[in-house]
């Protein structure tokens, strides 16, 4: 019973779970179209080098910009679970990035990427339960932004796309239980509908800057 309500809830009409991660993927796909028929189509090799990388961030960004937004509403969590929240949204979303940026400029800049992001969003989360869920939040984005950048790089000549995939099933099926795990804390609470403004926005800020930093920005010599 509880599966079956879980469903209902990530497909409910007033505010889905499955219509915000359709809304990003939207407006990061509209961008990247845009972009590419613009500009990236001109960069020589644009498919092979990066076309792979930014198409799994996209898919990374509207899992964890549609939790985001799904967890917002609810003002407060008890301790252990707001600390759980910053902790996974931290670590998944500065792993996620910081690996995919990492693979196509570099461990530095791949983590410095994936700690602005996932700092930011496991500080932004993590607060709905006081100080303790920010520093979860600031360590995990910490740690999960080095992580990715270096398991890209240690695995430059190794499968590396593969393991880009295999990287993304396992945050999204976390990221989903992430979901479950809030959907029972809060069952039966009060939760206001929130409009998709805060969805287009953040996705647009990240793919637009993760397209740029990983075409444009500069890379580590091993990527030269």
């Amino acid at each position: 019973m509880t599966f079956k309500e879980f469903s209902k809830f990530m497909t409910n009409r007033n505010d889905s779970f499955v219509k915000s991660v359709f809304i990003s993927l939207i407006v990061s796909f509209s961008v990247f179209l845009f972009a590419y028929f613009i500009r990236l189509r001109y960069v020589e090799d644009f498919m092979p080098k990066y076309g792979f990388y930014i198409f799994f961030a996209i898919l990374s960004y509207s899992l964890i910009v549609s939790t985001l937004k799904h967890i917002r509403p609810y003002k407060e969590f008890p301790c252990m679970s707001g600390m759980m929240i910053g902790m996974t949204l931290g670590m998944i979303s500065g792993f996620l990035a910081g690996f995919y940026v990492g693979a196509t400029n570099g461990m530095f800049y791949g983590s410095v990427w994936g700690m602005l992001v996932g700092i930011s969003l496991g500080v932004w989360s993590g607060k709905c339960c006081g100080i303790m869920g920010i520093m979860e939040g600031m360590m995990s984005g910490f740690m999960g932004g080095l992580m990715g950048a270096m398991t890209a790089i240690m695995m430059f000549n190794d499968n590396l796309k593969i393991a880009g995939v295999i990287v993304f099933v396992i945050s999204s099926v976390i990221l989903i239980g992430l979901n479950f795990m809030i959907f029972r804390e809060t069952k039966g609470a009060d939760r206001k509908y929130e409009d998709n403004f805060f969805n287009i926005v953040l996705s647009f800020l990240l793919t637009t800057l993760t397209i740029w930093i990983s075409v444009f920005g500069p890379r580590s010599l091993l990527l030269q």
